[in-house]
């Protein structure tokens, strides 16, 4: 058949415009996780970024979260990320450093607990393998029984010590210089 057309539709069609080149793909999706981070109300600040998830189960299928870690999320009823969890727990499984702030109630320990209990893959008998250290009782308080839970069938076992003597007698009197 004949195709009609206007000269002024003829400048406007482009052939090049049929196959969408690697650049304009890559501009495209750069503009949807952008939407998707304006929607979210994240603010982010450096170069290279892991794109935000949007669902845990996307740590499962591209970060490789421990089963028995994604099974505890759900177990505890989270069934979302919170803004600070679909940045801050990539940002983490890529080894990147960070500095995030979010109100109270946000979900930021399981933003860091999540990607702590990835990094050490599986329990070793070798002492100390990660530290926490919170500025008050009540903050170790809350992080030690959020990671219990998130760890709870792993394997792992959390401390939280808050008095040198105590640990001492807990964990033998050489263990200072052990760990």
């Amino acid at each position: 058949g004949i195709k009609w057309m206007s000269s002024l539709e003829a400048k406007f069609e482009d052939p090049k415009d049929k196959k969408p080149t690697a650049e304009k793909l890559e501009r495209l999706r750069r503009e949807k996780i952008n939407r998707f981070r304006n929607k979210h109300r994240i603010s982010v600040q450096g170069t290279d970024l892991p794109d935000p998830i949007a669902t845990f189960d996307q740590l499962q299928k591209e970060y490789n979260v421990h089963p028995k870690v994604m099974e505890n999320i759900q177990a505890a009823g989270f069934q979302v990320p919170t803004p600070i969890q679909m940045q801050a727990i990539p940002v983490m499984l890529h080894g990147r450093e960070l500095l995030a702030s979010a109100p109270t109630g946000s979900g930021k320990t399981l933003a860091f607990c999540i990607p702590l209990l990835t990094h050490l893959k599986q329990p070793r008998n070798k002492g100390f393998r990660a530290l926490i250290i919170a500025p008050t009782r009540e903050l170790a308080s809350q992080t030690h029984r959020e990671l219990v839970k998130l760890a709870e069938g792993t394997g792992f076992r959390i401390h939280m010590i808050h008095k040198a003597a105590a640990a001492a007698k807990k964990f033998g009197p050489k263990s200072s210089k052990k760990f």
